[in-house]
């Protein structure tokens, strides 16, 4: 959530960063702000210097009465009763006013940084790299919903009898790849020294609104309704509001945290060739990368994230890119983000693995995440978070982009954690 002050402060810039995400109607929205701060701030100035009157008349009247001036007494009592009526008028609109901008606010997004390219969409984001590995496979090749049949891996059709399309169940060699990619990515992200974090996967709604997910994905995400709890999205949003009402010293920064948890996704409008077999799915694992960092540090704690996430595809073995988002393409809370995509040789498509993102104080103003910096001020933390990585299309590219005659060629780095180096 966007502060006041920021918003005041910089208004104009504020309006150009969200027209370059399309928020539509940003001026308005934004002198729709202002105008119920102005409010607020006005009917607080009137209720304090009401509160001063009646502070002063009521140290005025007993001194009234002993001086035997009676009517006077009686004449501020009577202002006295007065003004504390007129201030429950005014502590009602106050709050009323308070309560609006505040709804307001949290439907703004967050400002992209000035390095955001302009654009709309998907094809408006700039590669910043590629690498990886060339794949060249049989003539015969297949996608992965037709290995993972070959060789008895998934089991869509089971997926859907037990719960429904987007529920795929792993079977054999296909679940131990599953926990083999899970176990790799934790491994990897405790050598770079993140702690393993083990958080619910169902939080309420103040956790959703801390990190950004209510109310603007919340159509996409599985509410609870009995209890008003969610089924997460990412690991993001537990492990972020482990540090929600939090002030940290500034020793405790940065804080590294992953985790591991099923994510669960409505995916509400999904349809077509690319929701085929695991490139879209309602439930799926994922570790996630948070990160708790004082502003000065944040874009060096970005950078290390998004050197870690490469590092990962490139013990994978996996032909890759990564893509600087655009504005019209970036979330709602980032205010900038790299995503990693694989490529599937089988289906000749860029799957999305991963999305690195900077929230700047975006998510923690929402949080009131904050440190005590060495002048012993508290101010606002940077967070950011990473998939690394997201299990689904890794497991596509793997299966489609390592078949061979023989069978699928597991990549070294996971042969150890398999327990197999071939899948036939």
């Amino acid at each position: 959530m966007l502060t006041i002050k920021q918003i005041t402060e910089n208004t104009e810039a504020v309006i150009r960063g969200l027209e370059k995400k399309h928020f539509k109607n940003a001026k308005e929205t934004i002198d729709q702000v202002i105008a119920l701060n102005d409010k607020r701030r006005t009917t607080q100035n009137q209720l304090d210097k009401n509160l001063a009157e009646v502070n002063s008349l009521s140290r005025t009247i007993g001194q009234l009465m002993k001086e035997g001036k009676k009517e006077e007494a009686e004449s501020a009592r009577a202002r006295v009763a007065e003004l504390k009526e007129g201030n429950k008028e005014l502590d009602a609109v106050m709050t009323q006013a308070a309560t609006e901008m505040q709804n307001v606010l949290y439907t703004i997004p967050n400002v992209p940084y000035d390095s955001v390219p302009e654009g709309v969409g998907a094809e408006d984001n700039v590669v910043e790299k590629m690498g990886g590995m060339e794949t060249e496979l049989p003539k015969d090749a297949l996608p992965h919903w037709e290995l993972a049949k070959k060789y008895d891996l998934i089991d869509f059709d089971l997926g859907v009898k037990i719960t429904g399309a987007g529920f795929p169940v792993y079977k054999g060699k296909g679940a131990q790849l599953q926990r083999a990619l899970i176990n790799f990515f934790l491994d990897e992200a405790r050598k770079s020294g993140y702690t393993e974090i083990m958080p619910p996967t169902v939080v309420n709604a103040a956790s959703g609104y801390g990190t950004g997910q209510l109310p603007d994905k919340e159509g996409q995400m599985y509410h609870c309704e009995v209890d008003d709890l969610y089924l997460i999205p990412t690991a993001e949003v537990p492990v972020t509001n482990i540090y929600r009402n939090v002030i940290l010293e500034e020793k405790q920064l940065p804080i590294m945290n992953c985790a591991y948890t099923q994510c669960f996704r409505r995916e509400a409008g999904s349809y077509g060739k690319d929701v085929r077999g695991l490139n879209r799915l309602h439930e799926f694992s994922k570790v996630e990368l948070v990160r708790i960092d004082k502003p000065e540090h944040s874009k060096q704690s970005h950078q290390e994230m998004l050197d870690h996430v490469e590092g990962l595809l490139q013990k994978l073995e996996l032909p890759y890119r990564i893509l600087r988002l655009c504005g019209g393409d970036m979330s709602f809370t980032a205010a900038l983000c790299f995503d990693f995509e694989v490529y599937s040789e089988a289906q000749k498509r860029w799957l999305e693995v991963s999305s690195v993102s900077n929230f700047d104080t975006y998510q923690a103003n929402r949080l009131k995440c904050r440190y005590r910096n060495a002048d012993k001020k508290t101010e606002l933390c940077h967070t950011l978070n990473g998939s690394a990585l997201a299990l689904p299309r890794i497991v596509a590219a793997l299966l489609e982009n390592n078949q061979t005659p023989e069978g699928i060629r597991i990549p070294k780095a996971l042969v150890p954690y398999c327990g197999f180096d071939m899948i036939d």
